[in-house]
């Protein structure tokens, strides 16, 4: 009877320690790249005007960014609005990893002072844009794999 108890003890031990990935259910996907998101609804008739201005500042910055590795891709996105409350255009970066965010604001800054120019000069540019455009919000978004 004490060997029962002790080969009973010994086998709850044994599925107690079992590593968690063998009972756990497995994930359907897999990780993919992680997105910075912004949702910008354009003021009526200044489209032309506001992509003038992403091309000059927004592509070359981020042309640069990919050049030094620090983004994979970026994307821009344009479509109706549903309604009046909602956006129409949608500007995407693609980052390696949630870690590629670290540190980053400070290697932007530095590609921003060469492609832009000083902070003066980038501060006129984004106040500029406050007439053009409206920024509905922001974003990071992981990339899913669907299994």
């Amino acid at each position: 009877m004490k060997h029962l108890g002790l080969f009973c003890f010994a086998g709850l031990l044994l599925i107690i320690c079992m590593p968690a990935t063998s009972t756990a259910q497995q994930a359907p996907y897999t990780e993919g790249s992680v997105w910075g998101i912004t949702l910008v609804r354009v003021k009526s008739g200044m489209s032309d005007d506001y992509l003038r201005s992403l091309a000059k500042t927004w592509r070359n910055t981020y042309e640069e960014a990919k050049k030094q590795g620090l983004i994979l891709s970026y994307k821009l996105l344009s479509g109706d609005a549903a309604n009046r409350d909602d956006w129409d255009l949608m500007l995407m970066i693609e980052y390696k990893n949630m870690a590629s965010l670290d540190g980053f604001d400070a290697k932007y800054r530095a590609i921003a002072a060469k492609t832009i120019g000083s902070d003066e000069q980038q501060k006129n540019m984004y106040v500029k844009r406050i007439d053009v455009r409206e920024i509905f919000g922001s974003k990071v978004m992981r990339e899913l794999i669907l299994k």
